[in-house]
């Protein structure tokens, strides 16, 4: 449904509902609603307009109430259509922009800082993203495991090591892996991975290797396992859990909680929601069940991607909190955060 499925009254009392909603996290009244002076209605109007809204799927009655609240549906219509986008003040500009811009720093330090300033603002958890560094390499050596396995062995130019284990041409000769790992070291050593991946890749993809066709199997399977790893899309840092439990005021909302501190722990599925904001520019908002991650948690996630030097986008930073946080507040600091952070870098 869209705004301009709705009566200009309907769109007004439901503006009315969504509003208190999400100033007071109550369960909303018909009465509350007449009284506010936009409305100018009787409660037997109103109810018979929260009636049709219900009826839309844009309301629901919870159990242990006669108000009605918005459904994660009509949070969206509200978000999408109808709310008001408020300016951030000075201090809560200088406050970001005082965490952030603190010079001679790596940028996880700065990305962490500036999750705080979020969540300090905003009372709820935050989150950001941050790239996997560029990693030099120094060595790289493909040994064999067993007869349809190999060991990937990757030494950084920092001294760190890290194996992965790929699948081989089964009965595959010594000389393949040697041959394989001849040729990527020949190419590999001293430069960021990412780069020189990329570089090996096309010169594979064009067959203008010397390499024969077992030892380029060997190489495009080690290329993929790096290029695919768990940690390929970077860390994810969160912060300020504890404000999360300020606003508790039941045993669902405690239930709520818990599990969104589950999803929370679950960093991989997270990531994988954050990676789909860095499809394009400007904040997204993730509402409750619209993804399976907060289906159970009934959580809203506001996010916004960051760019480094080169004006490519490298990483996501938001919040999280319930689905009745303050959008209309916390979309524009989420907004300006990610602006800050990018001129940082």
């Amino acid at each position: 449904m869209s705004v301009l499925g709705l009566s200009e009254r309907s769109r007004d009392i439901f503006r009315q509902i969504v509003q208190t909603y999400l100033d007071t996290g109550d369960p909303v009244g018909s009465r509350t609603i007449s009284r506010a002076d936009s409305i100018g209605v009787s409660p037997a109007t109103v109810r018979n307009v929260m009636a049709d809204l219900e009826e839309a799927g844009l309301l629901l009655a919870p159990h242990t109430s006669a108000g009605r609240v918005p459904t994660d549906l009509g949070l969206r219509l509200f978000v999408d259509g109808m709310m008001e986008v408020g300016n951030l003040t000075q201090a809560e500009r200088e406050a970001i922009k005082g965490k952030c811009l603190t010079s001679g720093r790596q940028m996880e330090d700065v990305l962490s800082d500036a999750t705080r300033a979020l969540s300090g603002l905003s009372r709820c958890a935050s989150l950001v993203m941050v790239p996997r560094q560029e990693m030099a390499v120094r060595h790289i050596e493909f040994v064999p495991v067993s007869d349809a396995r190999a060991l990937v062995v990757m030494v950084a130019e920092d001294g760190s090591v890290e194996n992965r284990l790929i699948e081989v041409p089964a009965g595959l000769p010594p000389s393949a892996l040697v041959q394989a790992t001849n040729f990527l070291n020949t190419r590999l050593a001293g430069r960021p991975l990412e780069e020189a991946m990329s570089n090996v890749q096309q010169e594979l993809k064009l067959r203008e290797s010397e390499l024969d066709a077992l030892s380029s199997k060997v190489v495009e399977s080690g290329l993929a396992v790096w290029g695919g790893g768990d940690n390929a899309a970077g860390t994810l840092i969160v912060s300020g859990h504890s404000n999360l439990l300020e606003n508790v005021q039941a045993t669902e909302d405690l239930e709520r909680l818990k599990q969104l501190f589950d999803e929370l722990e679950r960093k991989k599925d997270l990531i994988k929601l954050m990676e789909l904001a860095k499809d394009g520019r400007g904040v997204r908002l993730f509402i409750g069940a619209e993804n399976n991650l907060f289906s159970l948690s009934g959580s809203s996630l506001v996010v916004s991607p960051y760019m480094n030097g080169a004006n490519k986008i490298v990483g996501v930073i938001g919040v999280i909190g319930p689905t009745r946080i303050n959008y209309a507040r916390i979309v524009p600091m989420v907004d300006y955060t990610a602006q800050v952070v990018s001129r940082i870098l």
